[in-house]
């Protein structure tokens, strides 16, 4: 596995590098922390026996639901839908899965857009090969979408969310992504509540790219209020909801009274204080109850990398960086005394987060795992190196040259491997071997994570002059305006978002599970980014996210 942390080249193109002793450090000037001490302490209350009761009561209601025979299969469709997007879907893994088979194999299926959209989305979710060809009989003979087609709204809101299932090639759902969205948009402010809250929703955040956690609870506001909604599985979903809620409290607050311990703020104050965000960023990977050890892991290791990379971008020198990465490239305690005092803080709590992990791994057996999760964590600090002597050089990389190492720099290949280490027996040396080798999924999501970055620091102003911009790069040798660039980059989103999907179409590669923390990676980017960047300077969807998902019960 040593060749994992060596891809990274050593040295650019420049050979001689000025020394940096008396130079200003660079100026960082983060917020505190908006939460305070809000998170320290969890709440007292404990799920009481009685709620807990009711809960394996309509757990067994609705699981029985899922596998009863319907109408038609725009009932069960309908009601598996809505069984996912309130977020309980995790309790029916395999009757889900099971009843999309049947579906799947039915090629006796109404006829309707909705049902038609609603299938392929449900279908494709799980992997199912559907053809995209089922939309042809909604096309006229010049390959427009038929007029009766914008007037059926419901069905269009399904075409629209359907759509978001692409993967390359499917020229008519690039074509109904368009199309749907323009004529909900027209149509928004004529419809009645909750459609019409419905349909500007989904205008803002498909559920395709949405955060499992915070759909869920928008569509439980959402679902009550829909005349057709089941009483048993809404009951289920909020008292599930408040059961979870009570769970990730609790882990944020040990999170929390760890991060308060190591006294970061008086010790590192230019380093960004975002325990919570990293958190909300965890909880996106993976919100289950069966994963908390996994999330609190893997909160650690992201509060960690944002404190390293806030080392290298906003404070160090060069002259120091060299031997603070020397000494992660080591991952050894002995490296401590050739570091500034300030830099032992930080190289010494990295090195006991992966110690803990690999304690805890060790009571499973898994202990190999952790090699690989330091082994990313190596590569991320070489590639930081990289582009610390590309600012101090003032060298303008090409744009592929930039981007062959601005993909390690987002760190996302790094969280990836690491999610693995607190996942179940579905992870095994394979997938840590796959994982390892850069696979498709992987890449996608990080395209995804370095583009839609690059683009929100570019267009927020959210970077420092002296910092070398991807856009800059790229405006610079093609000759191209900001905007024009933007487009690019945003294009390799979109086609970024079609290998993902594609990626899920069985036969997989890996199991569904593995695949899912980089879908799930890949989300929290288009949560969190659409907008600016939503971690650093802690946007609208990163307070509403924490504060719906981690303050706010659901009300009975």
């Amino acid at each position: 596995m040593a060749s994992q942390v060596s891809e990274i080249p050593s040295s650019s193109p420049l050979t001689s590098i000025p020394s940096d002793k008396d130079e200003i450090r660079p100026k960082a000037d983060f917020q505190p922390s908006i939460w305070g001490d809000l998170f320290l302490n969890c709440p007292d209350q404990e799920t009481d026996v009685e709620t807990k009761h009711r809960h394996e009561e309509l757990k067994e209601v609705v699981s029985k639901m899922i596998v009863a025979p319907m109408a038609n299969s725009s009932q069960k469709l309908t009601f598996i839908d809505a069984v996912q997007r309130l977020g309980v879907s995790y309790h029916f893994t395999k009757e889900i899965e099971d009843e999309l088979e049947k579906i799947f194999r039915d090629k006796n299926v109404n006829n309707d857009l909705y049902t038609t959209s609603l299938r392929f989305r449900l279908l494709r979710e799980h992997g199912f090969k559907v053809s995209c060809d089922v939309f042809n009989k909604f096309k006229d003979e010049q390959g427009n979408f038929e007029s009766f087609v914008m007037n059926d709204i419901r069905g269009l809101l399904e075409l629209y969310e359907a759509s978001y299932l692409r993967v390359h090639g499917e020229d008519i759902l690039d074509d109904a992504i368009s199309f749907a969205s323009n004529h909900l948009g027209l149509a928004v402010m004529a419809l009645d509540y909750p459609l019409s809250e419905q349909v500007s929703h989904a205008l803002k955040q498909s559920i395709r790219r949405g955060l499992p956690r915070v759909e869920a609870r928008h569509y439980l506001s959402i679902y009550q209020d829909i005349e057709s909604h089941n009483k048993d599985l809404l009951e289920f979903a909020k008292i599930d909801f408040n059961m979870l809620q009570l769970l990730h409290r609790k882990e944020l607050s040990e999170i929390c009274r760890w991060w308060k311990d190591l006294d970061f703020q008086r010790q590192l104050p230019y380093a960004r204080d975002r325990v919570v965000e990293g958190y909300f960023w965890i909880m996106g990977v993976y919100f289950e109850p069966q994963y908390s050890l996994g999330r609190k892991m893997l909160t650690k290791v992201i509060a960690m990398a944002s404190i390293v990379d806030d080392t290298y971008d906003s404070y160090a020198t060069y002259d120091e960086l060299v031997p603070y990465t020397n000494a992660i490239e080591r991952w050894d305690i002995k490296c401590i005394d050739q570091l500034p005092e300030y830099m032992k803080v930080s190289y010494k709590a990295l090195l006991d987060v992966y110690e803990e992990m690999e304690q805890l791994m060790a009571e499973h057996g898994r202990q190999y795992r952790v090699e690989y999760a330091r082994n990313a964590m190596i590569r991320l600090a070489q590639s930081y190196l990289v582009e610390a002597r590309w600012t101090l050089q003032n060298y303008k990389p090409s744009f592929e040259e930039f981007k062959a190492n601005a993909l390690p720099t987002c760190g996302y290949a790094m969280l990836a491997i690491t999610a693995f280490v607190g996942m179940g027996d579905i992870v095994t040396t394979e997938t840590f071997q796959w994982a390892a080798n850069d696979p498709k999924i992987i890449q996608a999501s990080t395209i995804i994570c370095r583009f839609m970055d690059d683009v929100a620091e570019h267009k927020f102003k959210h970077r420092r002059e002296d910092d070398c911009s991807a856009i800059e790069c790229y405006m610079e040798e093609y000759g191209v305006t900001a905007q024009e660039a933007y487009d690019v980059f945003n294009k390799h989103v979109e086609n970024s978002w079609k290998d993902v999907n594609q990626e899920f179409i069985k036969p997989t590669e890996m199991p569904t599970e593995v695949l899912n923390r980089s879908l799930n990676l890949a989300r929290v980017m288009d949560v969190l980014y659409r907008e600016g960047d939503g971690y650093t300077f802690v946007g609208k969807a990163a307070k509403g996210g924490i504060t719906s998902l981690l303050i706010e019960p659901i009300p009975f």
